[in-house]
């Protein structure tokens, strides 16, 4: 459900009338909410976590700073980007996309914050003080296994080829994927396949053929799976296809990793520069960096760093924190890669 763009007045304070009209008329708030503290100080935090998601993060929070409300606002990874760019005031930034972050932090609108919690943190899972990851989310595809039924399930982009070529009839209007033009997950996603395996093109085409859905958000293409109206979504989350199957009752969905390569995502959290509650802000990042690193799953939605170690032993390691995640983010090489991608998925 998506809020109305004035919802944004909410979290915004101390800008002028002409930049409060201009962020609000750019931005489309999926979600918000204000968790009320017993005093007088409020955290606002921005992010492309699904509110149900991260409330027992929230939650967790107010346990132990219970006088700080927490004002949280979600937007699509593109919008979270334009909305820190256009100078909307929040005082800290989540997301999963990976490379808008680390864009964000060198251009200068991530602040430096240490801690013991933060130093504990492996050098892969931060980037000079500044990001902080907390979770390592493998992409996977979902399928409905009604809408497969008697056919052998694929283990590599090469069989789900095979698969979706073979059996067009199954497939027509029924894959979904990114758009990644507006998701700004699905184009880190997209960009790091495309630099991992040869295979990546040739799915998009054989994809494309069949018309595609395309979506902005990894929930939206899960609850299309598991209500049958898609047969496979590719390259969602799997931090949130766990939790529909949790939740799933019918036994029609089912999680596939492929074996060849899987994306592993790092969400991260930062501080930004012009935050009014450094110090609330940094104790959120410590309670997420500790619960990082713990080892067993807990009651937790969303899965540890440790995650990486396992795939590491599998060959299947975490994507990077560093200045390579901004090749795709050249404004030359984003419009290439786009046209390319356009070509494949959006066949006449």
């Amino acid at each position: 459900m998506r809020f109305p763009c004035f919802a944004l007045g909410l979290i915004l304070w101390a800008v002028s009338p002409l930049m409060i009209a201009t962020a609000v008329q750019a931005l489309d708030v999926e979600d918000h909410r204000l968790f009320p503290g017993t005093g007088e100080r409020v955290l606002r935090v921005v992010s492309t976590t699904d509110l149900a998601v991260f409330e027992p993060y929230i939650l967790a929070f107010q346990k132990n700073w219970p006088e700080i409300a927490v004002d949280y606002t979600v937007l699509s990874s593109s919008d979270l980007h334009r909305a820190i760019r256009d100078g909307v005031k929040f005082d800290l930034v989540v997301s999963s996309a990976m490379d808008l972050q680390f864009q964000l932090a060198n251009d200068g609108f991530a602040q430096r914050y240490r801690s013991g919690a933060t130093g504990a943190l492996p050098e892969w899972a931060r980037w000079r003080d500044m990001i902080f990851a907390f979770t390592a989310e493998p992409a996977v595809v979902v399928i409905n296994s009604e809408r497969l039924a008697g056919l052998e399930l694929p283990a590599t982009r090469q069989e789900l080829i095979a698969i979706l070529r073979d059996n067009p009839e199954r497939f027509v209007g029924a894959v979904g994927t990114y758009d990644v033009r507006e998701s700004g997950l699905g184009f880190l996603f997209a960009t790091q396949e495309d630099r991992s395996t040869d295979a990546y093109w040739r799915l998009n085409e054989v994809m494309g053929r069949l018309g595609p859905r395309l979506y902005c958000c990894s929930s939206q293409m899960i609850e299309d799976v598991a209500e049958g109206r898609l047969a496979l979504a590719y390259n969602v989350l799997g931090s949130y296809a766990a939790d529909q199957l949790a939740k799933d009752q019918s036994g029609r969905m089912q999680i596939l990793r492929m074996q060849d390569f899987t994306n592993v995502m790092l969400r991260t959290v930062f501080i930004l520069t012009e935050s009014q509650e450094i110090e609330a802000a940094g104790a959120m990042i410590d309670m997420l960096a500790r619960l990082g690193l713990r080892d067993l799953p807990g009651d937790w939605p969303l899965p540890s760093l440790s995650q990486t170690e396992k795939g590491e032993a599998m060959g299947f390691g975490p994507i990077r924190l560093g200045p390579g995640l901004m090749v795709y983010l050249d404004p030359l090489n984003r419009r290439a890669f786009l046209a390319e991608w356009e070509n494949a998925m959006e066949q006449r």
